[in-house]
C-alpha cells in the first residue's frame, strides 16, 4: 500500500532535467513563491544568478556553527579572497543560509519539525535556481552507544524510536509513512574520506532519530521522567544489540525528505558522549567545539574530491 501511495505521488511530481522533485502541483499556480523563513522569492530575487552554481547543501543545527563551517569550507576551497561568506537569510532571524562558492551552509534548528521547514524551502530554492546534481548533508552532533566520544558516525541506516526506517507524520488527520532510504553509495564514499592519520575515528552505523532530547532518548535528568536507570540501560543495550550506534533528532526526517525529493543525502554526526557512561555532556566547551569540526572535515573532503573530479 505504501509503495502504491508513493507511485501515485510520483505521478504528480513537478520535475525537470535537474533531478529535484517538487511534490506539489499547486506550485504551478503561484505567480510568486515567497520562501518566507529565509526571506527569499523566486520573483523578487534572481535565484539562478545567486544560487545556480550550488552543488552541495550542508545542514546543521546552530546558525553560529554553520557560519563557522561556511568559513571553513571557503578556506578549504581557496575562496578566502571572495570575502566572508554571506548570509542570504539575513533579513530573518529564523534560519541562516551562508554561501561559499558551490556550497550552501544552512542552519536547521533542533528536531524534525524545525528541519522540515527549512528543508522544503531549500529544496524549492535549488529547484528555482536550476541547480543540477545537488547533494545534501546533515552535519551534526549525537549521543553514542559504546563509542568513544569524538567518533564520527556516517549513518548507513536511520530508524525511529520503534527501530523502523520510516518517518511518520500526520497530514489532514491521517498518518503517512515516508520511507527513509539511505543512499548506500554516498555513505560508502563519505566513510572512505576518513584517513588513518585522523585524530578521530569514523564508523558507519545505525542512527536512531528520537522525538526529543530527554524522554525520547531515555534520559533521566529532564524535568519529567517515569523510568529508572535500570530501564534506561536495558533499553540502551537493546538498541546496541540491534546495531544502533548513535542517536539524535533529525536524521530520519532528513533522509526521508531527501529520498522523496530525489536528492542524494547523507547524515554525518559526531558523538559527544557515550550514553552508557551518562546522560550529560562535558562542560569542556573547547573540546566540544573541536569534536564538532570532525564531521565537517569528512564532508569537506568529499566535496573537494567531487569538485576535483569534475574540474
Amino acid at each position: 500500500m505504501d509503495a502504491l501511495k508513493e507511485q501515485n505521488q510520483d505521478a504528480k511530481l513537478i520535475t525537470g532535467n535537474r533531478g529535484v522533485r517538487l511534490n506539489n502541483e499547486n506550485l504551478k499556480r503561484l505567480t510568486e513563491d515567497h520562501l518566507y523563513h529565509i526571506a527569499l522569492s523566486n520573483v523578487q530575487h534572481d535565484l539562478g544568478q545567486l544560487f545556480g552554481d550550488v552543488k552541495f547543501v550542508c545542514f546543521g543545527g546552530q546558525s553560529s556553527r554553520m557560519e563557522k563551517f561556511a568559513s571553513f569550507i571557503s578556506k578549504e576551497l581557496g575562496l578566502e579572497d571572495n570575502g566572508p561568506p554571506k548570509n542570504y537569510a539575513g533579513n530573518t532571524d529564523r534560519y541562516a543560509v551562508y554561501k561559499a562558492g558551490p556550497v550552501l551552509s544552512v542552519s536547521h534548528g533542533i528536531g524534525i519539525p524545525s528541519l522540515s521547514i527549512i528543508f522544503q524551502e531549500i529544496v524549492k530554492l535549488v529547484y528555482y535556481a536550476g541547480c543540477r546534481d545537488v547533494t545534501f548533508f546533515r552535519i551534526g552532533t549525537s549521543g553514542g552507544l559504546g563509542l568513544e566520544p569524538g567518533t564520527v558516525v556516517v549513518s548507513e541506516r536511520v530508524v525511529n524510536g520503534a527501530l523502523e526506517p520510516s518517518y511518520k507524520m500526520v497530514v489532514l488527520g491521517k498518518t503517512i509513512d515516508r520511507p527513509a532510504v539511505v543512499d548506500t553509495t554516498l555513505v560508502e564514499d563519505l566513510a572512505n574520506c576518513s584517513l588513518n592519520s585522523d585524530n578521530f575515528k569514523t564508523v558507519k552505523g545505525t542512527t536512531l532519530c528520537a522525538d526529543d532530547f530527554y524522554e525520547g532518548q531515555g534520559r533521566v535528568d529532564g524535568a519529567f521522567c517515569e523510568h529508572e536507570d535500570g530501564e534506561k540501560f536495558s533499553w540502551l543495550r537493546k538498541l546496541k544489540d540491534n546495531g544502533v550506534t548513535n542517536m539524535e533528532m533529525e536524521s530520519l526526517g532528513f533522509i526521508a525528505m531527501c529520498h522523496r525529493a530525489n536528492i542524494k543525502g547523507a547524515v554525518c554526526c559526531v558523538t559527544l558522549l557515550d550514553r552508557f557512561e551518562g546522560d550529560g555532556l562535558t562542560t569542556n566547551r573547547q573540546l566540544l567545539s573541536e569534536w564538532q569540526t570532525f564531521p565537517q572535515i569528512i564532508v569537506s573532503r568529499y566535496i573537494q574530491q567531487k569538485l576535483n573530479e569534475s574540474s
